[in-house]
């Protein structure tokens, strides 16, 4: 999958994936969806984003941990 709106800059936010080039970094999105906050609150929150960057950081995250395993405790 590509990725047109997610910036990997090793002199920007030590690297650390960021929407469009910005400072906003995609795990801050996740979170605040995660949080409960709607993709209106998080435009408002940061206006410089548009609802694809949002779409896009949510599917960047679902791709990110489909790469990886991640250690969960065994269902009882």
């Amino acid at each position: 999958m590509t990725f047109d709106r997610i910036t990997v800059d090793p002199e920007q936010m030590a690297g650390v994936p960021c929407i469009r080039g910005l400072r906003i970094p995609v795990a801050t999105v996740v979170g605040m969806l995660a949080d409960g906050m709607s993709t209106e609150q998080i435009l408002e929150a940061f206006p410089d984003l548009v609802a694809e960057d949002v779409q896009e950081a949510l599917r960047y995250a679902s791709d990110a941990v489909r790469e990886r395993e991640i250690p969960l405790r065994r269902a009882e």
